[in-house]
């Protein structure tokens, strides 16, 4: 049996780096403003694993009215989704990710994005595929204002031995 979760979010964008994206610091002039680090990326991929089960969405567990989650490592979140995921008999089995943004360009931080999430998520990187697109100059994130990401996840039923 497989499951499939798609989670999406988008965080404004404030003067001052280090941006992160994927679990990743990326040197940049601005960077993902938010409750937690901000990691829109993350946090897509967190909301795509709590929805494969059913599990509601990372506002309901870890809620921005609550000061312990100020600054966290969005790291924290996936690992807790995967975590509710293997306790109701699942795995990953594959996660797609689109990032939205004009800039910067993330062609050199692809791979290890790709890493970094494959780890979080216990599968090999070959099950991770981190695409980017602009917005045309459309929109916040066209305006530079943002950055969004979307997320696809399949789940699969752990074996039995």
């Amino acid at each position: 049996m497989q499951r499939i979760g798609f989670g999406y979010d988008i965080h404004r964008l404030d003067a001052g780096g280090p941006l992160v994206m994927g679990g990743v610091q990326i040197e940049h002039d601005q960077h993902l403003a938010g409750h937690s680090d901000g990691d829109a990326v993350l946090h897509a991929v967190t909301d795509a694993v709590l929805g494969a089960i059913a599990a509601g969405d990372i506002g309901q567990h870890f809620p921005d009215s609550d000061a312990k989650w100020r600054g966290a490592d969005s790291a924290r979140f996936v690992a807790h989704a995967v975590k509710l995921a293997t306790e109701s008999g699942y795995s990953v089995g594959n996660c797609d990710i689109t990032v939205i943004a004009e800039r910067p360009k993330l062609g050199p931080h692809r791979q290890a994005m790709q890493e970094r999430i494959a780890e979080l998520l216990g599968v090999e990187h070959s099950a991770v595929s981190v695409k980017a697109k602009t917005n045309e100059g459309l929109g916040p994130v066209g305006r530079q204002e943002a950055i969004a990401a979307m997320a696809v996840v399949i789940l699969v039923a752990a074996r039995s031995t």
